[in-house]
């Protein structure tokens, strides 16, 4: 039996369905956000990155920056270990501790990624409550769908965003422990939840909430909190969820919550107790970013102009972009060998760097471009992008749409 054989049919199978994934090797230029450097097989090439979830350029900021080489300086690099058998760092407690202020909470924990906060937090808060039922909205991360995979307990999905069919869920078992879960903002179609509506649901029917706010922190809200902050419904969430790796600029992720259940998944969670804790100086810098963001809005602000700026634009253009009313802008494609080219004629004639978004992540026939524009995309970098857009689509003969219909 040759073992590599299955290796090797698994990849074929990729490369048929123009899923495939290739990674190129950039350098990003600290102070010139959203530039890169393209390492090419025939030398390095300048390019722009259009599809960063360093929402805000956070990863170069100048406090961010000099937090964690001062820590580092101080510290060292690793944590040595598990919080368990190394201790808890300093700077990682300063960390929870700032986490749990931003979102109104007794306590926050650190996992080492927002994926595995949410494998893990979900799986070990469903497993110790008895009998828990869990309601999934149909559009959650991946990283939820394992959490309530590991957790063994009984599930049931509602579609998305819609009240009616949560509520018939949660009212056929009123007795029951039951735990919601959604996210704020769902990052592939740009939408978001109805955060007070599900909270009031909750409440009405007995049910705990779990919001993952990873695309949202840093983002919305007046201290940067998060969509349920935007929308006054942060007390009114039993977990949050959320990451230091997309607005905040650095690595990890966190639930916050009360202390009696956040002492509880510390105290019960395997993808915690047995894990390095993340290093001192990341530590530091997430804690100067979330710092910075708390009291900056200037940073939202111009992310939230330049975002409305590229939907005007490319609308304009008759590009097919979806409409959303946060900082995501997806634009749709509809085939997976078309979307791939698209991304590799934007980059190799354009230079600009723009993945393709294709299945498992969207539903097949649903691929697309997702465009994530930071402050420092400037006017002119926006036109050059809607330029690029139109040749793109007009040589690969891409259908374009009527401007009234691309901006609605």
């Amino acid at each position: 039996m040759i073992y590599d054989d299955f290796f090797s049919d698994a990849l074929r199978r990729l490369h048929d369905e123009q899923r495939y994934r290739i990674f190129i090797e950039i350098e990003r230029i600290a102070g010139q956000c959203p530039f890169a450097v393209w390492k090419t097989p025939s030398g390095p090439r300048r390019i722009v990155m259009w599809c960063s979830n360093d929402y805000l350029g956070m990863s170069q900021h100048p406090r961010v920056v000099q937090a964690l080489t001062e820590t580092a300086t101080r510290t060292g690099i690793g944590a040595g270990g598990t919080r368990n058998i190394a201790g808890t760092n300093s700077p990682l407690v300063e960390l929870e501790h700032e986490l749990a202020d931003l979102h109104g909470k007794q306590a926050a924990l650190l996992f080492t990624s927002g994926y595995v906060s949410n494998q893990t937090g979900i799986s070990t808060i469903a497993k110790l409550v008895p009998d828990c039922l869990i309601l999934s909205d149909e559009l959650n991360h991946n990283s939820m769908i394992e959490g309530i995979r590991q957790s063994g307990v009984e599930r049931k999905i509602w579609r998305h965003n819609d009240m009616a069919v949560l509520e018939r869920l949660l009212a056929a078992e009123p007795s029951r422990p039951k735990l919601i879960l959604f996210e704020s903002l769902y990052s592939m179609d740009g939408d978001t939840a109805p955060v007070n509506r599900i909270c009031d649901l909750a409440q009405r029917y007995g049910a705990m909430t779990y919001c993952d706010e990873v695309h949202a922190v840093g983002m919305y809200g007046p201290r940067g909190a998060g969509i349920a902050a935007r929308d006054g419904a942060m007390h009114r969430v039993d977990v949050i969820e959320g990451t230091l790796a997309k607005a905040f600029g650095c690595l990890g992720g966190y639930i916050a919550g009360s202390h009696n259940l956040v002492d509880a998944v510390r105290s019960h969670a395997a993808g915690f107790i047995f894990t390095t804790a993340l290093p001192p100086p990341l530590c530091a810098a997430a804690t100067a970013a979330i710092r910075h963001l708390k009291s900056s809005d200037s940073e939202r602000q111009r992310q939230q102009s330049n975002a409305a700026r590229v939907k005007q634009v490319l609308a304009e253009a008759g590009l097919p972009i979806m409409p959303t009313s946060t900082h995501i802008v997806p634009l749709m494609v509809g085939d997976a060998r078309l979307c791939k080219e698209a991304s590799d004629l934007l980059l190799n004639e354009h230079g600009i760097y723009l993945q393709p978004i294709n299945y498992p992540t969207v539903a097949r026939g649903s691929e697309r471009l997702r465009i994530t524009p930071t402050p420092y995309h400037d006017g002119m970098l926006i036109d050059r992008l809607r330029d690029a857009l139109v040749d793109v689509w007009g040589k690969l003969r891409l259908p374009f749409v009527p401007a009234a219909a691309a901006a609605e």
